[in-house]
């Protein structure tokens, strides 16, 4: 019997993991992490460098007091001196830029060389469209909302048959809501409105 075919980038299913949320932890630590690079460096205006310096002195004096901690404790520290990116990995980054490139690349060469009008003048119109809505947010706004995006509409995707469900009982909910106060107060109040008025007409 053959086996179960299986993924053979082990990269992929990390991503497909976290877009899909299936790994809560990390998909939740990308999304506050994005989210924080952006109020600092949007909307308190930080300088990149400036957040930067602080997150390397933050980490440097978190280790440092972590090691002395254990040393007070008579525990031995983790011996950090072998972190090291491995050859593996290098080359699978090397690989997947060298991959992005030889794609744009290409499609650069499909449009010129080809001769379609039709997808020279799709392309154009394309390039001009993204370049009038780059023109409202800088890089770092683009690149935060297409990682909202990316964390938001597959899950939506994937669950729209909960949401659906979670937004037909919400719908009911507010319809009853709204029956009983109806009911209790605007009838109430349309009641007394108009006995005050066949008052006013008696009198």
């Amino acid at each position: 019997m053959s086996a179960t075919p299986r993924s053979s980038s082990p990269t992929l299913d990390t991503f497909g993991d976290i877009i899909l949320w299936r790994r809560k932890k990390l998909s939740a630590t990308v999304l506050l992490v994005s989210t924080a690079t952006w109020v600092l460096l949007e909307v308190y205006q930080f300088n990149f460098i400036t957040v930067a310096s602080w997150l390397t002195i933050f980490i440097v004096a978190s280790l440092f007091l972590w090691r002395n901690v254990l040393r007070l404790l008579g525990k031995e520290p983790a011996n950090l001196s072998d972190l090291e990116i491995s050859e593996h990995t290098a080359l699978k980054i090397t690989n997947t830029c060298r991959t992005l490139m030889e794609e744009v690349l290409r499609w650069m060469f499909h449009v010129t060389v080809e001769g379609d009008w039709f997808l020279f003048a799709r392309t154009v119109a394309g390039l001009l469209l993204l370049s009038y809505v780059g023109s409202f947010f800088d890089l770092l706004t683009h690149v935060y909302i297409g990682i909202l995006l990316l964390m938001t509409v597959p899950v939506i995707f994937v669950y729209m048959d909960q949401i659906k469900r979670c937004g037909e009982r919400v719908k009911a909910e507010l319809r009853r809501f709204y029956e009983t106060f109806d009911e209790k107060v605007v009838r109430k109040m349309k009641n007394k409105i108009v006995k005050k008025e066949k008052q006013k007409k008696v009198e």
